[in-house]
């Protein structure tokens, strides 16, 4: 069971150290509202990641057969809400910046609004599932995993979820850390940064 947290720690890890468009809006979130709303965030993504690591390992090659030939509307939708975050993004930053509490915190109503938020925003890209589900295949080939004992099953899952949680944890921190150090106009000038690489990201999921 060690053998399969170990393995899951790993693939959590792979799949949320790269920066994409959900790490970029959760520094921005944590400079812009503190370290809680962001961290709740955080919690969203390392969830879904979980789940559809569950997923794969109950449904295996079904998920990938599901979203054959549906990847170009996958990204279409994910390029959607993308732009819209990212407008909507910019469009706030068009208001004076708030200054972020300085016990790295935020509002008591936003953490619950922010988990929802990004649960939503990471369950958009099922191409995770399909990350996780051929990774499982391959772990169970080579590495002795035996995803069919549900103590190795679960102890995989647990260690995706931890893995993810961990980082999406340090980059809300960062941005939380950052947003009580920098200037309002410094801060709204990296947040306008910031929503720029998420239209990048929606026009990338356009042209591939």
């Amino acid at each position: 069971m060690p053998h399969a947290l170990v393995l899951g720690l790993l693939a959590g890890l792979g799949i949320a150290l790269p920066l994409g468009a959900i790490g970029v809006l959760l520094l921005a979130e944590g400079m812009q509202h503190g370290w809680r709303p962001a961290a709740s965030g955080a919690l969203g993504v390392a969830l879904v990641d979980a789940g559809y690591a569950v997923l794969a390992v109950l449904t295996g090659a079904a998920v990938t057969a599901a979203l054959d030939g549906r990847e170009r509307t996958v990204r279409v939708l994910g390029a959607g809400v993308l732009t819209l975050i990212a407008g909507r993004g910019l469009l706030a930053l068009r208001r004076p910046a708030a200054a972020v509490p300085a016990d790295l915190g935020g509002t008591e109503r936003r953490p619950l609004a922010c988990l929802g938020r990004f649960v939503a925003l990471t369950a958009i890209n099922p191409m995770t599932a399909i990350y996780f589900t051929v990774l499982a295949a391959g772990l169970s080939a080579t590495s002795g995993l035996d995803l069919t004992r549900p103590a190795q099953a679960t102890a995989f899952v647990a260690g995706i979820g931890l893995g993810s949680l961990s980082w999406q944890v340090v980059l809300a921190t960062i941005g939380a850390v950052a947003g009580i150090r920098l200037s309002p106009s410094v801060r709204t000038g990296i947040g306008a940064v910031g929503y720029a690489i998420v239209l990048g990201y929606a026009v990338l999921l356009l042209v591939t």
